[in-house]
């Protein structure tokens, strides 16, 4: 049986759905003002992965991931760029959508933005209202009263004395309590707004994600997944809107990934250890990028790296080269095989990847050496469960990413050589042969020579 991870009780649980072989999942996603970076990355990959082994095993999934489309940064960026915030924001969706194609990211079944459920955002806030957990402050924003909300802080495991150690009411602020938090902004002059009873304004972060996920998911759904750095205070308020508007129990299963390192140190603008996707993937094969993703477990930190990722692309590379020559699609996996099930206890021991990638190695392994087509189905069939393998192998082993380095050979400078390499043997010139050789070795050239000729490979 699936076992969970529930950040809510802190430990594994058998996962059972609230509606037999349906999952509903939510899931955090980017606000959209800016390229999208590694976190985003693994965020992305994280819940693909999920999203997969559910369907895998037998569950319908519907999957939602929002797109916050309104906020602060947002309307601080469109007035720097001169632009306005829909063209701002659908530059960055379209660009959010090209990464996570290119990371083999399958598209979530609702991408939901914040603009679109303001209506939503407003009934929840009134429920609230109703309920005396919202108030007007006196700077005329609508605020949630969190002292009246009992339980606040059991997602953090934090009580409400150890979360208000060290805050201050700020200056001007209208709160009543420095943990209090916005639900509904009023307007300032020149910013986007919205009619509502408590005079034009627009959403606080915090209530969009309350609002759309029951929109699509109902008010109780499964899972409500997104990084590590969400739980507190975004997931811990939206469980004080939810269940305060609602009345009922809000999600049955909290999942949240670790954070990305940057060699060891927090990722950082202000440490210049910063690094987009499209900066990655200009330097790394996506399918490289997605296998060092999957291969950590998605709890525990990733240290990014070059090292880690050139690891990563020297670990891809044995399993494309185990499958080269053998011509076998992904075949029907017969899970009572034992590396089969071996593999789905890991991926069902809370999406166990690390694992279940050490079965892929395994298969690698036993195909070199048996060459076995059948080896190579289940190889493929596993893999193309995380998203891998998908290619021809020799495309990959001859892959160059990113703008050529000076003296870079290209597929058909290789091949000439290769040509002049053969010409030199038949000629029994063998010393001009095994210069050429040496050649391409030192370019990052490897030749294999077998009984069908020589090919080649990016060492």
């Amino acid at each position: 049986m699936l076992r969970i991870y529930n950040t809510l009780a802190r430990d594994k649980q058998p996962f059972v759905p609230l509606e037999p072989g349906r999952v509903r999942m939510y899931v955090c996603g980017m606000t959209v003002y800016d390229y999208c970076h590694l976190g985003h990355a693994r965020v992305m990959v994280v819940f693909d992965l999920v999203t997969r082994w559910l369907r895998a095993s037998g569950y319908e999934v519907t999957y939602v991931r929002n797109i916050t489309d309104i906020d602060d940064k947002i309307i601080r960026r469109a007035a720097e760029n001169g632009e306005s915030i829909s063209a701002l924001t659908q530059r960055f969706i379209d660009a959010m959508d090209e990464d996570a194609a290119a990371l083999g990211v399958i598209k979530p079944d609702h991408e939901p933005r914040a603009t679109e459920y303001v209506p939503q955002m407003q009934q929840i806030i009134e429920r609230l209202e109703q309920a005396r957990l919202a108030y007007v402050a006196s700077d005329g924003d609508v605020n949630y009263s969190v002292r009246d909300f009992p339980g606040y802080g059991r997602l953090s495991g934090k009580s409400l004395e150890d979360l208000r150690a060290g805050e201050r009411v700020e200056v001007n602020s209208g709160k009543r309590d420095p943990l209090d938090f916005v639900l509904w902004k009023r307007s300032k002059e020149g910013e986007p707004s919205w009619a509502s009873a408590w005079g034009p304004g627009r959403p606080g972060w915090h209530i969009e994600c309350s609002a759309m996920s029951a929109a699509l998911l109902g008010e109780s759904f499964d899972i409500h997944g997104g990084g590590q750095d969400l739980q507190f205070p975004h997931h811990e308020n939206e469980i004080a809107q939810s269940e305060g508007a609602n009345a009922r129990p809000f999600v049955r299963y909290w999942m949240h990934n670790g954070f990305v390192r940057v060699d060891d140190e927090k990722m950082s603008k202000s440490l210049g250890n910063f690094f987009t996707v499209r900066e990655v993937l200009s330097r790394y094969d996506a399918e490289v990028v997605r296998f060092f993703i999957a291969r950590a477990h998605y709890r525990s930190p990733l240290n990014y790296s070059d090292r880690h990722l050139d690891d990563a692309r020297q670990a891809l590379a044995r399993l494309y080269t185990a499958l080269k020559g053998i011509d076998a699609p992904a075949a029907a996996i017969d899970w009572a095989e034992p590396r089969a099930a071996r593999f789905k206890a890991a991926m069902d021991d809370d999406f166990g990847t690390p694992e279940a990638i050490a079965v892929l190695f395994d298969l690698a392994g036993e195909l070199n050496r048996t060459r076995e087509p059948a080896t190579a189905g289940l190889l493929r069939a596993l893999g193309g469960l995380l998203g891998l393998l998908g290619r021809d192998p020799m495309a990959f082993l001859q892959s160059a990413v990113g703008e050529p380095v000076p003296g870079t050979l290209d597929a058909a400078a290789i091949e000439a050589r290769i040509a002049e390499r053969a010409a030199a043997k038949k000629a029994r010139d063998f010393a001009a042969a095994d210069a050429i050789r040496a050649e391409l070795l030192a370019a990052g050239i490897v030749l294999e020579d077998g009984p069908a000729g020589t090919v080649w490979r990016r060492a």
